[in-house]
């Protein structure tokens, strides 16, 4: 059987900062953690020991590929155990990094699939006239998409809605991902750039692991995918027939989810059950 292809979310799926932890164990009993991503000199992200063990056994059973929201630069950031990733998909698929440099090719087809959507600097004006005490930042990720930094707790209700209502007829959608509303064209979507790695490395098995409505479409291209039991989609209760949950949340979720890619992949399982 050809190589699987396995496409991680990063950010509180694989990965995970000390708010996004969730713990809940007494210090005495929390596992040894590895810090991946420092920020400013200060470590930001973390996953436990024993998920950079399984981790870096999935790279010796598939080729993994980082699939993330993150800018290219952001992603910089990031040092996972093992090997660097021959792909990386990052920008919410709006960018293909191929030994971490950006694809012209796909790029020029990212292009191309935008057309008809409103452009960046309309959504991007938007968001400064929805602005609030709220907000910290705006920011934009080069030419692709928009987001805000918040203060989600007082994040006022109905706000995020509103934005999506006023983003939807105009092809862009919103998702809420810990401390960033996101503003994203629809056809900017890590699905196509994962079926593009898996084109490119012979066809093989997908499988696919993520957290938020902007993961939805990657783990419905999948022939297994798992997702956490806590973010976006949790919160919407979403499912699949081919989807797993992990039964643990936070960094706990990151080790299972990666036990249970690890087995799949070792083995050639592909259903959510686990049979073969």
């Amino acid at each position: 059987m050809t190589r699987p292809v396995v496409c991680l979310d990063l950010d509180r799926t694989v990965i995970y900062s000390a708010a996004a932890m969730d713990l809940r164990v007494p210090d005495a009993d929390a596992p040894r953690l590895l810090c991946v991503e420092l920020y400013r000199g200060a470590p930001l992200s973390f996953l436990t020991e024993a998920a950079a063990t399984v981790l870096q056994e999935l790279q010796e059973a598939a080729t993994v590929v980082p699939a993330t929201t993150r800018t290219p630069e952001q992603l910089a950031r990031v040092h996972l155990p093992g090997p660097p990733a021959r792909y990386a998909i990052a920008s919410n698929g709006g960018h293909l990094l191929v030994d971490g440099v950006p694809d012209g090719d796909w790029s020029a087809t990212v292009r191309t699939a935008l057309v008809g959507c409103a452009p960046q600097a309309e959504v991007e004006a938007h968001l400064r006239t929805v602005d609030g005490p709220f907000v910290h930042s705006r920011r934009v990720a080069g030419d692709l998409f928009a987001y805000a930094v918040v203060d989600r707790a007082a994040l006022p209700g109905g706000w995020v809605d509103d934005l999506a209502a006023w983003c939807d007829p105009r092809g862009w959608a919103v998702s809420l991902q810990g401390r960033k509303v996101y503003a994203v064209p629809r056809p900017l979507t890590k699905s196509a750039a994962a079926v593009e790695v898996r084109r490119r490395t012979g066809g093989g098995p997908l499988l696919a692991a993520g957290d938020s409505l902007l993961d939805a479409e990657l783990l419905a291209v999948a022939d297994a995918a798992i997702r956490p039991a806590h973010g976006e989609l949790a919160d919407a209760s979403f499912s699949l027939d081919h989807l797993a949950v992990t039964t643990a949340t936070g960094i706990w979720a990151g080790e299972e989810l990666l036990r249970w890619l690890h087995d799949r992949a070792a083995v050639g399982s592909l259903s959510a059950s686990g049979s073969l």
